[in-house]
């Protein structure tokens, strides 16, 4: 079953029902060697980004500097334990996202998100690219308030810079961390295992200075 609009977020009570557990991890991330999964070690913090495709996100930020592990999933709907074919589907309200383990001392929140709002397109809607429907949206799932405040901060200063250059408003969803939901083995560290896959995520070429 296909939601009949894949660019339009269904309410509450549509999505499909899910399931009690979900998918099995792997116990380290293929590229890093660190555990995939929580508990992390004192000190790393959590932030959760949808960039489009979460192929390309995920390894935009395995390869950056400070960040302890990653992993692909879905987060900011309905359904409890979605797959990746329900999620396709438009049926479940969640986006394709990346949960970002990092240490704040070398990389601090702030440069995550410079590196979110300049490696997707944040004003394309319920798309990134060829990628249509409201799983590739652009989301920021926060991780308490002074994330939520950074996240919204620096949408304001990136949003006068797309003006400039004549982009459209920034649509990107801000807003407390849902439940995030681990996608099936095969999706995570995906460009690491298929070095010639699929990547659809790209920027505007606008340089991001936050405030």
């Amino acid at each position: 079953m296909l939601h009949p609009d894949p660019r339009v977020l269904l309410p509450k009570e549509t999505p499909l029902p899910g399931r009690s557990n979900g998918v099995p991890v792997p116990d380290r991330h293929f590229v890093l060697g660190t555990p995939l999964l929580p508990p992390f070690p004192p000190g790393v913090e959590i932030a959760l980004f949808g960039m489009g495709c979460f192929w390309g996100a995920e390894r935009r930020y395995w390869q950056t500097p400070g960040v302890y592990s990653t992993a692909a999933g879905y987060a900011g709907g309905h359904t409890p334990n979605p797959t990746y074919r329900e999620v396709c589907g438009g049926l479940t309200g969640h986006a394709e996202v990346v949960l970002v383990a990092f240490d704040p001392q070398p990389v601090p929140y702030r440069e995550l998100l410079r590196l979110f709002w300049e490696g997707h397109d944040p004003t394309q809607g319920m798309r990134q690219g060829q990628d249509v429907g409201t799983q590739y949206r652009s989301a920021i799932y926060c991780a308490g308030e002074e994330q939520e405040a950074l996240a919204r901060s620096t949408r304001r200063a990136y949003q006068e810079l797309l003006h400039a250059a004549g982009f459209s408003p920034i649509t990107t969803e801000i807003g407390p961390a849902p439940e995030f939901y681990y996608a099936e083995d095969y999706h995570q560290q995906y460009l690491a295992k298929n070095p010639g896959g699929y990547c659809g995520i790209g920027g505007t070429g606008v340089s991001c200075q936050p405030a």
